[in-house]
């Protein structure tokens, strides 16, 4: 069991940026369900409160400065067929209250719908689950690129600082595996693995910690047509897969590793994180 040690002072309010970014924008929109109004390349905003009634300038296309999230270890204790689930908890289970919310989106600051992000992480006391699947789960971003995962600060594992492991793919592309990090950790400063670009928005409420990460993939620019049915062979469409289930496509053989719901684009060729060939 790792050593016990308190992390700094998490603030109660997050930062506020001087400049509205588009990314911004578009979270403030799926938060009401709205759909921002596209123009030029740039997001419509609402109209002032002046009593001109002018319009404000659409934003640019994407300056936030925003480079793919960088990629880190997976380390040892990744396993695969994690369950389909948001929330890592019960009532009962021991540990900080923590709630992980965010976007997925490309580059252009695109929100990247259906997007799979799989977590895993320590326990309170740091341990690791390598027989079931505690603090274990994956989950599709929404229409709007959003995710949300319920879960407890992870306890500190032996020479690491605390952190989150998760791995990403939006549809057809390749997966990409990171970590997240809680800012004010003692141990983020001798952390040889550690990366300040991976640290989270962390803040309290109450008893519990509530955190955010904009996730960033190299994913396509602009809209995309991707085929509307596979060319061949049994996988389709709109059904649920389990874990264990097999299915042709073409001519080849594929093994379900994670349950979903297969959507055009994931075709099992394209989603190594999902099918398994042979």
């Amino acid at each position: 069991m790792p050593a016990s040690e308190e992390p700094l002072d998490v603030p109660t309010e997050s930062a506020t940026s001087p400049r509205v970014s588009r990314k911004a924008v578009l979270r403030a929109a799926a938060a009401l369900g709205a759909t921002p109004l596209l123009a030029r390349g740039g997001v419509a905003l609402a109209r002032d409160r002046t009593t001109k009634a002018r319009f404000l300038e659409a934003t640019p296309s994407c300056h936030d400065g925003d480079e793919p999230t960088i990629e880190q270890i997976e380390g040892p204790y990744f396993k695969p067929d994690s369950p389909l689930r948001t929330s890592l908890v019960t009532n009962s289970t021991p540990g900080t209250r923590l709630t992980v919310t965010g976007y997925v989106f490309s580059r252009a600051c695109q929100p990247i719908a259906g997007a799979l992000l799989d977590f895993w992480q320590a326990d309170d006391n740091g341990n690791y689950d390598n027989v079931g699947f505690g603090f274990r789960g994956h989950q599709f971003s929404t229409p709007q690129g959003a995710f949300t995962l319920t879960t407890i600060v992870p306890g500190l594992y032996p020479g690491r600082t605390r952190h989150l492991h998760v791995k990403l793919q939006s549809p057809g592309q390749p997966v990409i595996t990171t970590q997240l990090y809680f800012p004010g950790e003692p141990r983020n400063s001798t952390d040889t693995i550690f990366d300040a670009r991976l640290l989270m928005d962390v803040r309290q409420v109450g008893p519990a910690r509530a955190a955010a990460f904009d996730f960033v993939l190299d994913a396509p620019q602009g809209p995309t047509t991707p085929p509307t049915t596979p060319p061949s062979g049994t996988w389709a469409a709109g059904t649920s897969y389990h874990a264990g289930d097999v299915v042709t496509y073409g001519a080849s053989t594929y093994r379900c590793l994670q349950a979903h719901t297969a959507i055009t684009g994931w075709e099992p060729p394209n989603v190594p994180a999902l099918w398994q060939r042979g």
